[in-house]
């Protein structure tokens, strides 16, 4: 066979002489060898492409919200001013001052934290227990969970509503609230009356109309409590729930097999490997899928409004209405109460922001890990 012809080295002595030669030349014609050529328009090219490109997307994403946080600082003159575009000409804070006054912001703000934080820490924990177990062991039926976990992510949960309200309105697991209120003392009420009083989540009113509110034919009317959303997310059946699990069993099938070996050589049992070796692991996953969780939560109105029938507890979205102090009826009544509601979206927002702002590395990093972005 024909030996293949052999590129010439290029060797140190020539790169030099070459560089030598390149210095030598006129001014002018290394400027022309280094910018006049193909290579060189290509590249100028494809940069102020990607330029404008991000430009313009930045502006379609960007300038929504500064016309938003503009027209949050205007006056009611500014409304009906045609010569006011972007920039308000009679700085005011009153819409703020009004909707953390009269809407009950702070409140709200309480509230939903509670709710978010609770719920969010909840679901991260299980959806990762879960996760975890269809990742790493094998069973009868595994695929089939799996499906299940799939059909939740599908199945639209506007269909399953009026089930999930009737539950909690009545909620009795095997009958056991019926039978204990039909069996207990002093009122046939009174040992749930003990459990109210250790457990103060539901809403702060006498313990008689509490009780009257939560029993109800001989079941617990969980509404207009915390509780409905906690049991949902303490099952793994939460908002999004399927998609954490789904994200959480892609992580844990790219974690070594030969950690957990090691583990049970020595002793450890699968929790507490669970515990003391994938958890720490997994600290970015986690902290992915609690912001997930808490952004949802923070901004859900489906469950909240299906679950919250009454006033009583003040949610975020709850918020967004127009304070009593700053209904009017002038020119620019078309104007300003968007500019209100927009001021509402943007007070909501906020915190997630500051969120994000705080923990963006550990997103990215647990979006990269989860199997949801190409390869």
């Amino acid at each position: 066979m024909n030996a293949q012809p052999t590129a010439p080295r290029v060797t140190k002595e020539t790169k030099n002489k070459i560089k030598v030669e390149f210095e030598r030349t006129p001014l002018i014609e290394r400027l022309k060898a280094k910018f006049i050529n193909m290579a060189f328009v290509t590249d100028v090219i494809w940069y102020i492409f990607r330029l404008l490109l991000l430009i313009g997307i930045a502006y379609i994403v960007l300038f929504p919200f500064y016309t938003k946080i503009a027209g949050s600082f205007m006056g009611k003159e500014d409304f009906v001013d045609v010569t006011v575009m972007l920039i308000p000409k009679h700085f005011s804070l009153d819409i703020y001052r009004f909707i953390i006054l009269e809407n009950d912001y702070f409140t709200a703000f309480g509230n939903t934290l509670l709710l978010a934080g609770s719920t969010a820490i909840i679901q991260t924990f299980i959806c990762c227990l879960i996760g975890y177990g269809l990742a790493k062991f094998k069973f009868k039926g595994a695929k089939y969970v799996f499906l299940a976990v799939i059909l939740t992510m599908v199945v639209p949960h506007q269909t399953l509503q009026l089930s999930m309200f009737m539950e909690f309105r009545f909620f009795d697991i095997l009958g056991i609230v019926k039978f204990l209120s039909g069996h207990a003392t002093v009122g046939n009420i009174e040992w749930l009356n003990k459990i109210l009083a250790a457990i103060n989540i539901f809403p702060a009113e006498s313990k008689n109309a509490i009780l009257k509110g939560i029993i109800a034919d001989g079941a617990l009317n969980l509404n207009n409590t915390y509780w409905p959303l906690i049991v949902l997310s303490l099952t793994g059946l939460g908002f999004k729930n399927g998609l954490y699990i789904f994200m959480l069993r892609q992580f844990f099938r790219g974690v070594p097999d030969e950690l957990e070996e090691s583990a049970y050589i020595d002793g450890s049992g699968t929790f507490r490997t669970f515990l003391q070796i994938i958890l720490p692991l997994s600290v970015p996953m986690l902290i992915t899928v609690f912001l997930f969780a808490f952004s949802w939560q923070w901004t859900d109105d489906f469950y909240t409004k299906l679950f919250f029938t009454s006033s009583k507890t003040i949610l975020m979205p709850d918020i967004v209405k127009i304070p009593t102090t700053l209904e009017t009826n002038y020119a620019g009544q078309n104007l300003y109460y968007p500019a209100i509601r927009n001021t509402c979206g943007l007070m909501i927002i906020f915190p997630l922001v500051i969120l994000y702002a705080f923990l963006q590395n550990f997103l990215v990093q647990g979006i990269e890990r989860s199997g949801l972005t190409a390869d």
